[in-house]
């Protein structure tokens, strides 16, 4: 039953460099050949489905790690649990989806949008659990930050909310998609993306280089940030916060210039 790193992408449908990543992190380890190569026997592949499904729910990998690894650890016990979270984003999904039906009948109709019911499925509790969070972190210049974001994101319409996350979702996909070619942080085209993605930041508050890259930090440090990034891409979050540490450094220089 033994798979190729290749094979178990293919099969996965992750990337072979995810693969190598897991391995780097410790989460997941393959075999080794005689031959040198990397295998993938059965409880390699029943791990990598534990894990994808962690990752799906949005779960940081090194809280995955930290779960996958604990002695006390149950296999059976661990999939009831992932099936009753399932069960629950489905039904957060649905919300979601419902919304967006909403939101499109109401486009097509030419009527006014209910801002009231345009983020529905969109945990306000959870919302307010991360400002809690980073005002208990940071403190003072958090608090104003979030205030000064709170503000500058209700004056905007529903439609130009809409358009906001629009953007920095296009956003982390060429993140994504510069990860994936093999750019690195300080590079030319990462650079420019990290310069949108600044700009992108500054519709809702204006960061100062300090302030720029301890966002970047808080990316990987925080477990909800993370666990979004990697979501999207393992790399992501240290990536951006690398990226993001070197774009503020120019911003400092440009201040003291």
């Amino acid at each position: 039953m033994r798979k190729t790193v290749k094979q178990v992408a293919e099969a996965s449908g992750i990337s072979v460099r995810a693969l190598h990543h897991y391995d780097e992190i410790g989460l997941l380890k393959p075999e080794i050949g005689p031959n040198g190569y990397r295998y993938y026997g059965r409880q390699e592949l029943l791990r990598l489905q534990r894990i994808l499904f962690y990752r799906e729910l949005g779960v940081a990998l090194a809280e995955i790690r930290r779960m996958l690894d604990d002695p006390a650890f149950n296999t059976r016990a661990a999939l009831v649990d992932l099936r009753r979270r399932v069960e629950a984003e489905i039904e957060r999904r649905r919300d979601l989806a419902r919304t967006i039906d909403r939101t499109l009948a109401l486009i097509d109709a030419g009527e006014p949008l209910d801002a009231r019911r345009l983020f529905d499925g969109v945990s306000p509790e959870k919302q307010a659990a991360w400002e809690a969070e980073l005002t208990q972190r940071y403190g003072a210049p958090a608090a104003a930050a979030i205030r000064q974001s709170r503000g500058a994101q209700a004056a905007l319409s529903p439609a130009a909310m809409i358009d906001f996350r629009a953007e920095i979702d296009a956003i982390h996909a060429r993140f994504v998609a510069l990860i994936e070619r093999g750019f690195a942080p300080g590079s030319d085209q990462a650079q420019a993306e990290t310069a949108r993605h600044y700009r992108w930041v500054s519709r809702s508050w204006r960061p100062d280089a300090d302030a720029y890259a301890a966002l970047g930090a808080l990316y990987i440090e925080h477990n909800e940030f993370r666990a979004m990034y990697d979501a999207l891409h393992p790399g992501l979050a240290p990536f951006l916060a690398e990226a993001m540490a070197i774009y503020a450094r120019g911003l400092a220089d440009a201040g003291r210039a």
